[in-house]
């Protein structure tokens, strides 16, 4: 236990120091963007993700080392091929953060990172749990098809549900409590590494990130967060989870779906959120709605308790 707790540590505290130096370097470079949602529109550094991807890389490399020099028990080529495929996505959102790549390139790209799950997969059990029916073996179809979805869609869907201080950072910090919990109580080590480095991440940047945020993820962070999220579940047999997990962005995706995907703006009176002329236009804009406007603080913490039912969904069901 206190070896998975330095896991979360090491990926707190590098984060913790890296967003700091990354939040006056990027307001330096000019890498900002408006923050949309306050009524002055202040200039925020972007591509904070860079430093969430340095502490959940810290996190790993310790696993490595401890493995190496220590001799504790983790299956070093899915720690390794977890490492490319997620370096691999954060490489793509920061180049999307930097140039603004089309939507179909951000779709098709994460097809090729998730090559190393792939192979590691092709020599592992390609059976899904799926909770009242049992193990399903979809053999080469989860091969060749499932992994490599499974991290182009994660990975994207994260990325749509984004623009709100603290958001992002906080959701993915709950799923990740939730997989992190699952992993320690059936012993999934490699999952329980990459699960605890990245909520040790994530709730570092969340220092920095939450209302009123002094730093953005940007691409290279929201992208990851659904690539982290795929490749623990992946690596961990816990599939069916990750989808549970990942139903709000469904959600989301669902609703701007209908609407032929537009880009979401709100209107901001009197310190909270309404959608855009009156037109939902996503998962956010329903919530505004519905509570006939609402601060960011606010519409940040709904959406943070409800991933928090999911993940209690999946203990439920995965703890039994």
């Amino acid at each position: 236990m206190i070896t998975y707790l330095a896991y979360a540590m090491a990926a707190f505290f590098v984060t913790l120091i890296s967003t700091r130096v990354l939040i006056p370097y990027l307001k330096k470079s000019g890498i900002t963007g408006k923050d949309e949602n306050k009524a002055d529109e202040p200039e925020i550094p972007e591509m904070g993700g860079i430093a969430i991807v340095a502490g959940l890389v810290a996190g790993l490399l310790l696993a490595i080392f401890l493995d190496t020099f220590l001799g504790y028990q983790i299956n070093m080529v899915y720690i390794l091929a977890a490492t490319i495929t997620i370096i691999s996505i954060a490489f793509i959102g920061m180049v999307d953060d930097l140039v603004s790549l089309p939507q179909w390139v951000k779709a098709l790209l994460p097809l090729f990172a998730a090559v190393p799950l792939v192979a590691v997969k092709a020599a592992a059990s390609t059976a899904i749990t799926i909770p009242f029916i049992g193990m399903v073996d979809f053999g080469l179809l989860y091969i060749v098809v499932l992994v490599p979805l499974a991290i182009a869609v994660c990975s994207n869907l994260t990325n749509m549900l984004a623009g709100f201080n603290g958001m992002e950072a906080g959701m993915g910090a709950v799923m990740f409590a939730a997989l992190a919990i699952l992993a320690i109580t059936h012993q999934s080590h490699e999952m329980a590494v990459i699960s605890l480095s990245m909520l040790g991440a994530l709730l570092a940047f969340e220092v920095f990130n939450f209302y009123p945020a002094k730093i953005f993820p940007g691409d290279v962070g929201n992208l990851t967060i659904g690539a982290v999220l795929a490749t623990a579940v992946i690596i961990g047999n816990f599939e069916s989870a990750g989808l549970i997990l990942m139903i709000p962005y469904a959600i989301d995706f669902l609703v701007k779906a209908k609407n032929k995907f537009p880009h979401t703006h709100q209107d901001v009176k009197g310190g909270k959120l309404y959608p855009k002329d009156g037109k939902v236009r996503g998962f956010v804009h329903v919530v505004m709605a519905a509570f006939n406007g609402i601060t960011e603080r606010g519409l940040t913490l709904f959406f943070m308790n409800f991933e928090a039912v999911f993940a209690i969904i999946v203990l439920i069901l995965f703890l039994r």
